[in-house]
């Protein structure tokens, strides 16, 4: 009896041992999880920047700092490039504000009706200058997004009027007046908010703005034409592609969920598309007379959208003809203003082999800057101490900072400095004599 009472009392201590470190087990196995998918590890840094050696870029990043300093992401889950998409995709921003602004009409030559919304500067700009912000939204998105708000009301208080685009079929309250809607690369509605702005406001300078797809935009109707680079200043994409040719194999992939964020961002484009139904399907509609409805419902990824419905709106015979027609990685050697073009190292959507278009860019034009951060995700570029991140980001603040030095350059460059920041020794002789 006394053997069996020891060998009781021997094993008896062993088994809550043995489940502690089980228990120490798992807690360590969750925490290693949590360290891999929040990338805790990971440091913070300044972006890496490729330019060239020129006056005007060197001026550019000593009154911009913020380019060369560290981006620091709220501490806890601000490296996950996935949290920092998804809050952005969610959100928007934090405590967004309401910005004041007027909605403008503007009729097509094809029956369309582009729309965007006009925001007046909320104080003076530092230069005393008239200065725009001309700005194009990402894929389905227009001027009541919260990261455009956010954006939009910190740059009015820096003394910009901003107008905004709203892409076309991309409000649910506004209705299509022809059988169109946004595509990855047209630039017909910009150009016509451009071309109002010009027109209306004849003193004011502009400051091309895009963002995600909008950076597309922008970019390539830059590129299009020379005169369409006539009173702009300065050109800011943020988190484009380049190549949408290039990129629709890589969203195939399921590396870093690219084919889950595929199929999210479909859904949202059926969405938009069945919103507006009736003019793009309609007995009125010519061009949309061949869509397969039944597809579009089956459809599971950007791709197949595209290639049922989105190349017909401008009739594209293929799926490869519309992507290399409609990307701006044609088009944006032909810039010549000052161009910042800013991506993020963990961003989910765009893939690294695509950033080796902005960084040839830079290593060959002179007046390409090329920034790309450790951190940040799709559009995200949160900034905070441990968890709750700040109302503005890093980006709005990169995007109105690189501005404001654009401004003093052109307001305070020598007579004998070009717009590239090269010397000219033509116009010094001219001012002599």
């Amino acid at each position: 009896m006394s053997s069996h009472d020891s060998e009781v009392y021997t094993l008896a201590p062993e088994m809550p041992a043995m489940f502690d470190g089980m228990k120490l087990a798992a807690v360590a196995t969750v925490l290693y999880v949590i360290v891999r998918c929040l990338n805790l590890k990971s440091p913070t840094a300044a972006p890496d920047l490729i330019y060239q050696d020129t006056a005007l870029n060197h001026f550019l990043l000593k009154s911009c700092p913020i380019l060369t300093k560290e981006y620091i992401p709220p501490l806890l889950w601000g490296k996950s490039g996935h949290l920092q998409t998804a809050l952005y995709g969610k959100l928007g921003r934090v405590s967004s504000p309401h910005p004041f602004g007027l909605r403008k009409y503007l009729p097509m030559q094809d029956g369309a009706t582009a729309t965007f919304d006009l925001f007046e500067p909320l104080a003076d700009h530092q230069t005393g200058e008239d200065v725009t912000m001309v700005i194009c939204p990402g894929i389905g998105n227009h001027s009541e997004k919260h990261y455009i708000r956010t954006f939009v009301d910190y740059s009015q208080k820096q003394g910009y009027r901003c107008a905004v685009l709203n892409h076309l079929g991309a409000l649910p309250n506004i209705e299509l007046t022809s059988p169109r809607m946004f595509t990855y690369g047209c630039t017909w509605e910009f150009a016509a908010m451009v071309g109002f702005i010009k027109k209306t406001h004849p003193q004011t300078k502009l400051i091309v703005v895009g963002f995600s797809l909008g950076g597309n935009i922008v970019c390539k109707f830059l590129g299009e034409n020379s005169t369409n680079q006539e009173r702009v200043l300065c050109c800011v994409s943020v988190c484009q592609g380049y190549s949408a040719l290039r990129a629709q194999e890589t969203f195939l992939q399921w590396d870093q969920c690219r084919r889950f964020y595929n199929f999210l961002m479909a859904d949202n484009m059926k969405k938009i598309i069945l919103t507006h139904r009736g003019e793009l399907f309609g007995v009125g509609s010519n061009k949309m007379v061949d869509a397969d409805l039944s597809r579009l419902y089956t459809a599971t990824s950007l791709m197949q959208i595209d290639d049922n419905i989105m190349r017909k709106f401008h009739g594209h015979n293929t799926l490869k003809e519309y992507y290399e027609k409609e990307s701006c990685v044609h088009y944006i050697h032909n810039i010549n203003v000052p161009l910042l073009l800013v991506n993020s190292a963990d961003d989910p959507l765009v893939h690294d082999s695509l950033l080796t278009i902005p960084r040839t860019l830079a290593e060959k034009k002179e007046n390409v800057i090329f920034a790309l951060t450790l951190h940040g995700g799709h559009l995200g570029f949160f900034e905070g101490a441990v968890l709750l991140p700040q109302p503005l980001t890093w980006m709005d603040k990169v995007i109105v900072g690189y501005s404001n030095a654009i401004c003093q350059w052109k307001k305070q460059k020598p007579p004998c400095q070009s717009q590239d920041g090269h010397s000219s020794e033509t116009k010094c002789q001219d001012s002599q004599s």
